[in-house]
């Protein structure tokens, strides 16, 4: 849906619409591209979008992925699909204008499919269960719980039906975006804002002072990417196994240590955090209190009662039954 309404404003042409108030605001940019045609179908589906799409959207899946097994949100990252498109087909373009090779220039709808191919990619990584069922149910993972390990909770991973099955996962959006296409976006007119933002984020971009901006906006990013890489390096030298290292430093105290506070100085969560909207972050934080702060104190106290004090702590029939539940 965020695609579909990403590419509806950019095929917009404001300047005469009814809405006085939204013609002003986009007839400014949309001036830009009064007098350049819409290209083709053939001309926005080029090779360079498909490979600057491709090198983007293998990186956005190993970052979703390395998300989805940590903090387990995953944000909207349209815009920076569209930011790395954008700036990686300009570094193509520029380097064949400087040999006299450039034969079609880089429009804004070649950006559009750079954006939706990284965003369709980087979407299979994460609903197609990588990062959370599809190889917890594979022996290896099964073996770690004496409860699981039964041959009807098993399916190891293969290429084959995994294939299918995202085939399946993939194109259900088909069946329920296409119907509803018509009566969300066009009829009700509702906007969807990531798609919205990329939207006009793209637009932005190739007009002269956007494309100023998509510099210092990559500048920064690179800057922050590679304090976060240095940082975490720093911190591998220090990790010699589980439960080590600063990511197990106690520092809200030993006793908040067991029932799991502590901050693991992680610059994957500060930068969620800093993208997600500030209600998710209050629900995880109210989310943390209540669970690891007060049901699970609560219910180790019914060990006996509740279950067999005999298990240990990692036994599905034990308190580990009750996290996993709610996780």
């Amino acid at each position: 849906a965020d695609a579909v309404e990403t590419g509806n404003l950019l095929r917009r042409r404001n300047v005469g619409s009814n809405d006085d108030g939204e013609a002003e605001e986009e007839a400014s940019v949309e001036r830009a591209f009064l007098e350049k045609p819409v290209p083709t179908w053939r001309e926005q589906l080029t090779v360079r979008a498909f490979v600057v799409g491709f090198l983007v959207a293998v990186m956005f899946s190993i970052i979703v992925m390395k998300l989805g097994l940590t903090t387990g949100i995953i944000p909207s990252l349209n815009v920076s699909a569209s930011l790395l498109g954008f700036f990686l087909v300009r570094l193509w373009t520029s380097a064949i204008e400087r040999m006299g090779f450039l034969k079609q220039p880089f429009t804004r709808q070649e950006n559009t499919v750079i954006q939706t191919c990284v965003v369709s990619a980087y979407g299979i990584a994460f609903s197609g269960g990588f990062g959370s069922y599809l190889f917890a149910l594979s022996e290896t993972i099964a073996k770690q719980a004496t409860e699981a390990n039964d041959a009807l909770n098993i399916k190891n991973p293969h290429l084959g039906w995994i294939i299918g099955f995202l085939f399946l996962v993939s194109f259900v959006g088909l069946f329920a975006l296409v119907p509803m296409r018509k009566t969300m976006i066009v009829d009700y007119k509702l906007t969807y804002p990531s798609g919205t933002a990329t939207a006009y984020l793209i637009n932005g971009f190739h007009t002269p002072q956007g494309a100023e901006l998509a510099k210092k906006q990559v500048r920064t990013l690179g800057k922050y990417f590679s304090m976060s890489f240095v940082w975490a390096f720093f911190q591998w030298f220090y990790t010699a196994g589980n439960d080590c290292g600063f990511s197990s430093f106690p520092s809200l105290g030993l006793e908040a240590y067991k029932n799991r506070f502590y901050f693991d100085f992680s610059a994957t969560y500060v930068g969620v955090g800093m993208i997600c909207p500030y209600i998710v972050n209050v629900s995880l934080l109210i989310g943390g209190v209540l669970s690891w702060g007060i049901m699970w104190p609560l219910i180790s106290s019914k060990k006996g009662s509740w279950y067999p004090d005999s298990l240990p702590e990692s036994s599905l029939h034990g308190l580990q039954a009750y996290r996993v539940l709610d996780i």
